[in-house]
């Protein structure tokens, strides 16, 4: 897992230069904000339940994936899951807005998450809409100051799952045999 520290010193390490003021600077908001994403996280850890609560209310009871014919149909065990999978998520960006990185994200959930979500028939569009349920819930708690970057992990993890979607519903045409 990368954090702004490292994503800026990395790169200048591996140029073997020493940082200029754009990346000086960077690092010094970074610290700057980290009060801020501090007291960000600790909301949403104190709160993870109740954030998810509201999730589940407001996305997945009245979605279709628990209506009957839906993904979820009268299945507690898979209701359960994506429960656990939102708390994974919330977690996880979390833990992003604590490195002021998206690293985890990727390292964590992104790779690999859409071909097992694909493979286990969830919904994608559910869960997407879900996650962005869970932005709204948590910008709320968290407050104007910390939305902004908070919801750029939540953005990150939808928009990831959303290219699944697009790409799913574009299949890649054959090429149509030539004639020489």
């Amino acid at each position: 897992m990368q954090d702004t520290i490292a994503s800026v010193i990395k790169p200048a390490d591996r140029e073997g230069k020493y940082l200029d003021d754009a990346e000086m600077e960077k690092i010094k908001d970074y610290f700057a904000s980290g009060e801020l994403r501090i007291k960000t996280a600790t909301i949403i850890s104190g709160n993870s339940a109740a954030i998810i609560k509201q999730v589940a209310a407001k996305s997945l009871t009245y979605s279709d994936a628990i209506a009957p014919g839906g993904n979820n149909t009268y299945n507690n065990r898979r209701y359960a899951a994506c429960l656990r999978d939102l708390d994974c998520f919330l977690r996880l960006a979390s833990y992003a807005i604590l490195a002021g990185h998206p690293s985890i994200l990727d390292e964590r959930v992104l790779n690999g998450l859409k071909e097992t979500y694909n493979s286990l028939g969830v919904s994608i569009e559910t869960t997407v809409k879900a996650i962005e349920t869970m932005k709204e819930v948590t910008v709320q708690l968290v407050g104007s100051q910390a939305a902004k970057e908070i919801s750029l992990y939540f953005d990150r993890i939808s928009s990831s799952l959303g290219e699944t979607t697009r790409n799913r519903v574009s299949k890649p045409q054959k090429p149509h045999p030539q004639s020489y």
